[in-house]
C-alpha cells in the first residue's frame, strides 16, 4: 500500500518543508539550501533543496523507502517548470484527473508543466535505490532574466517560457546526455562552502539548463539528424565493446553488433570514435592484437592456436598486423619472451 504525501512546489524549499511535516522529521536550512534526512523507519537517504535567484532552484532526492510513496503536488497553484532527470531506478509521474501516466527511467529526463487543475504525483518504488535531480524554473520570475532573448528563441523552447502562469499541460521524455551526467556529477561533487559553493552550484545548474534545451531541440529532429550523444547511447556503445572484448574469438560484423546492442550503424561507428577514437574494426583489431600479445606471453598455445583464439582465419595476417603494431612478428616475439627477453612493450 501506497504512503501518500502532499506538497506545495512554489519554490523548492517549500518541498522540504513540506515532506518534514508530513512525514513528523526535522530539517535544517543553511544559507539558500534546506535539506532533511529521513529517519530509519522510512528508509535511508536524503532530500535537499537549493534556491537561487530569478525562480531557479534544485531538488536533490536520494533515498531508499521501506514502503512505496506517492507525492502529489498541491492543486490549485501555478506549478513550476519541472526538469527531472533520473539517475537510477524507474519511478512513475502522472499528472491528476487525466490519463497522462508515464515511466521514468534510469538515465531519461522529463521536462513537464502541470496546471492548477492537472497537478502532479510522483510513484516512487519500495526497496529500490531513487536518485533524482530536479531542475525547477518559476517562470513568472524567470521571464525577468530571459525577456530580452525570448524573439529570439526557438519557437518551441519560447513557448513552454511564455505559459508563465501554467495554462498549458507540457511533458517530453528522452534519455539525456553524457555531458549533462558530467555536470550533475561535478553538481553533486562541490566541495566548496559558503558563497562559493552557491555560485558555483548556480553556474552548474545553468550549465545543465543549457545542455538540456539545446538536447530538446536536438530531439525534435528525426534520431538519425540527432548530433548529441545520450548517456543511455554511450552505455549501448560500452556494451558493444565489452561484447568484443568477450567474444573475441567469434564478434560479429558492425552491422550484427549494432542490432545486438540496438543502436544503427552509423551511431555505433560514431560512438566508438568518440569514446575510443577509433572505428568498429578498428577496436577489434587493437583488441585483438592486445589479446594475441597477452597469450603469447602468458599461454602453451602456439602460435596458429593463439590465432584462431582470437577470431582470425589467416596466420600470415594476423603476423602483418602484430608486426605492424609491435615492430616484430608473433615467432619472435615469442622467441624473445621464452628466452627472457621482454623488452618490448606496446
Amino acid at each position: 500500500m501506497s504512503k501518500s504525501v502532499k506538497l506545495t512546489d512554489v519554490s523548492v524549499k517549500h518541498v522540504v518543508i513540506d515532506m518534514a511535516a508530513e512525514l513528523g522529521i526535522e530539517f535544517t536550512k543553511q544559507n539558500n539550501e534546506y535539506s532533511l534526512r529521513l529517519p530509519e523507519e522510512i528508509g535511508k537517504g536524503y532530500v535537499r533543496a537549493i534556491q537561487f535567484e530569478h525562480g531557479v532552484g534544485v531538488v536533490i532526492a536520494d533515498y531508499l523507502l521501506n514502503q512505496e510513496f506517492e507525492f502529489e503536488l498541491k492543486r490549485g497553484v501555478i506549478h513550476p517548470l519541472k526538469i527531472v532527470f533520473n539517475r537510477e531506478n524507474t519511478i512513475e509521474h502522472y499528472f491528476t484527473n487525466t490519463d497522462k501516466k508515464q515511466s521514468l527511467r534510469k538515465l531519461e529526463s522529463l521536462t513537464v508543466s502541470a496546471t492548477s487543475k492537472y497537478n502532479h504525483k510522483f510513484k516512487i518504488p519500495a526497496n529500490k535505490p531513487v536518485c533524482l535531480f530536479s531542475i525547477e524554473i518559476d517562470r513568472r520570475l524567470f521571464e525577468e532574466k530571459i525577456e530580452d532573448f525570448l524573439d529570439e528563441m526557438d519557437d518551441d523552447l519560447e513557448q513552454i517560457f511564455r505559459d508563465v502562469n501554467g495554462i498549458n499541460l507540457f511533458s517530453h521524455k528522452e534519455y539525456y546526455s553524457l555531458d549533462i551526467t558530467t555536470f550533475m556529477d561535478e553538481f553533486l561533487d562541490c566541495e566548496h562552502t559558503g558563497f562559493m559553493k552557491s555560485v558555483y552550484l548556480e553556474g552548474k545548474t545553468y550549465e545543465i539548463l543549457t545542455h538540456h534545451f539545446r538536447q530538446y531541440i536536438d530531439d525534435l529532429n528525426e534520431p538519425m539528424k540527432r548530433k548529441i550523444f545520450r548517456q543511455a547511447t554511450v552505455e549501448k556503445i560500452e556494451e558493444a565493446a565489452q561484447i568484443i572484448q568477450r567474444d573475441l574469438a567469434v564478434v560479429d560484423n558492425v552491422i550484427i553488433l549494432s542490432k545486438r546492442v540496438g543502436l544503427n550503424q552509423n551511431t555505433l561507428q560514431a560512438g566508438f570514435k568518440r569514446l575510443y577514437k577509433m572505428t568498429v574494426n578498428e577496436y577489434i583489431q587493437e583488441r585483438r592484437i592486445e589479446k594475441a600479445k597477452e597469450l603469447l606471453e602468458n599461454s602453451l598455445l602456439n602460435i596458429s592456436e593463439i590465432t584462431y583464439q582470437i577470431g582470425i582465419n589467416s596466420r600470415s595476417y594476423f603476423s602483418k598486423i602484430f608486426k605492424e603494431r609491435f615492430g616484430i612478428n608473433p615467432k619472435e616475439y615469442l622467441e624473445r619472451h621464452r628466452s627472457g627477453d621482454d623488452s618490448i612493450s606496446a
